[in-house]
């Protein structure tokens, strides 16, 4: 690539080198009158051109024109300032763009644990605001049952041997699960026992305590942050654990079908988890 292929920019004392093709590519931008010579108010002075500018909004601008994508920080709160350089810059494609604060703003997302201990026994049921996040809980929780396997002795002093039959948590609806563990008792007057493993953790838990501090560590990881614990009830003594997670959407890019003048901005498909 040679130099003549580059423009660098001092943005409010911010460095920019970029190509010409990146700040040219919306014609009717003031961008591209300024690459032109066609805007007096901006002057080469030392090989760069002079922006009396915000450079730190201007990281995103020049990002959004690299990737016809807004991608911002989940603490980002200057949307109004951000459209005033967009406006200052007259991208249209980005002014419409940041029209749409509301697709922009932190979205949500609750979940809740439901644990019965009872005996020898735990219940569980996940509910959750995001049918993603109980399709990903489903995906790692595995509840392995115990079987009696062939029987491989041939006297019947010996215990039958147990294999271990895996199993995914039920799904009620999209948006909960429910599973069990530990031990209960079969028509035969046999004692079986259910495990639980949740991934990436390999190991197979039959307390329902261990189940349940498992599962809270796995929701915190995945972002979530505990909001409250309660009992729900004084008779089964059901405990409920309240999450809540603010993400925002992954990005918003333009449907690059369209010529950039008449360019529309749609929601980007998000990623598989």
């Amino acid at each position: 690539m040679s130099s003549q292929e580059l423009v660098t920019l001092n943005v409010g004392g911010k460095i920019f080198t970029t190509r010409f093709s990146t700040i040219k590519q919306f014609p009717a931008s003031r961008l591209t009158r300024m690459i032109d010579g066609r805007d007096q108010e901006f002057k080469m002075v030392g090989g760069q051109i002079f922006v009396d500018r915000d450079g730190v909004l201007f990281s995103f601008i020049l990002d959004f024109l690299r990737t016809h994508q807004l991608l911002l920080p989940t603490d980002f709160s200057d949307y109004h300032r951000l459209q005033r350089e967009a406006l200052f810059y007259e991208l249209d494609p980005l002014i419409d763009l940041l029209n749409q604060e509301h697709l922009l703003q932190p979205r949500p997302a609750f979940l809740e644990v439901h644990f019965l201990s009872r005996n020898t026994q735990a219940f569980f049921r996940v509910f959750g605001s995001c049918s993603k996040t109980i399709e990903m809980l489903t995906g790692r929780i595995t509840v392995f049952i115990e079987q009696p396997s062939a029987m491989t002795w041939s006297s019947n002093s010996f215990p039958p041997q147990m294999t271990l039959l895996p199993l995914p948590p039920q799904r009620p609806s999209y948006h909960d699960l429910v599973f069990q563990c530990g031990s209960e008792s079969t028509t035969d007057n046999q004692t079986g026992v259910r495990y639980v493993s949740i991934k990436p953790d390999n190991r197979k838990l039959a307390n329902g305590t261990n189940v349940l501090g498992l599962l809270i560590d796995t929701v915190l990881m995945e972002g979530f942050h505990l909001v409250s614990a309660r009992t729900l009830s004084s008779e089964d003594k059901t405990e409920c654990y309240s999450f809540e997670r603010i993400k925002r959407p992954e990005s918003f890019t333009m449907n690059k079908t369209l010529k950039p003048e008449t360019t529309i901005i749609s929601e980007q498909s998000q990623k598989k988890k």
